[in-house]
């Protein structure tokens, strides 16, 4: 979905900058929060324009160590106050995109949910037939060579603590990679509201598909 019209996105830079200046990458940021996440422009699509509006005099930019900072000349803020009119019908039509970006992402992810819930599903029914395969009567000899019903008990409970100790592994293991994913996402601005749902989702149907594998109580 194109999201700005020709000639919007350098006009929106130019509204960006009127607050005071800007690192591109800020500028990037401020773009991704003003779209609620559903849409980031690249840097190759925000630098070259930048340096357009350099090159037109309605930009300034310094270089501070291995930063670059971006400020509005005055003939900047002339532009932005003779497109003063353009920029709020350009609010009002980006709401609207947000919107349908909104809506097109929930789809999306409803979608993906319910194919993931789906291979859960799967995964919980394969590990029941499974599990009903290897739950066969198996018979243990007594001291007098007599075999007696039962299977050994000590190594089953060896075997269910292993099982415990790894899947308690394996949720340290998803908890500690998607919390340093989050944690790395704080610096570009997010998580999203969208993460928030997404891990939400994920978990209940998680949740569901791993009780469905457990015997009952």
């Amino acid at each position: 979905m194109a999201v700005f019209g020709h000639g919007q996105l350098r006009l929106y830079l130019l509204s960006l900058l009127e607050a005071g200046p800007r690192h591109g990458y800020e500028l990037i940021r401020a773009l991704s929060d003003r779209f609620g996440g559903t849409y980031r422009p690249s840097a190759g699509t925000v630098y070259p324009r930048l340096a357009r509006l350099e090159e037109e005099g309605l930009v300034a930019r310094t270089e501070s160590g291995r930063k670059t900072l971006y400020a509005l000349t005055d003939r900047g803020r002339q532009e932005v106050e003779a497109h003063r009119a353009e920029l709020a019908a350009l609010e009002h039509e980006l709401a609207d995109v947000v919107r349908d970006l909104a809506a097109q992402v929930r789809a999306e992810v409803a979608g993906s949910m319910a194919g993931m819930r789906a291979e859960m599903a799967a995964a919980a029914q394969q590990a029941r037939a499974a599990a009903l395969r290897t739950r066969e009567p198996r018979v243990e000899a007594s001291a007098t060579g007599v075999p007696r019903p039962g299977g050994p008990a000590a190594e089953e409970r060896r075997a269910a603590r292993a099982r415990r100790a790894q899947i308690e592994a394996d949720l340290a293991a998803f908890r500690a990679d998607v919390r340093d994913a989050v944690r790395r996402a704080e610096a570009a601005g997010g998580p999203t509201a969208l993460t928030a749902d997404t891990v939400r989702t994920v978990l209940a149907s998680a949740r569901s598909a791993i009780a469905a594998t457990l015997p009952p109580r």
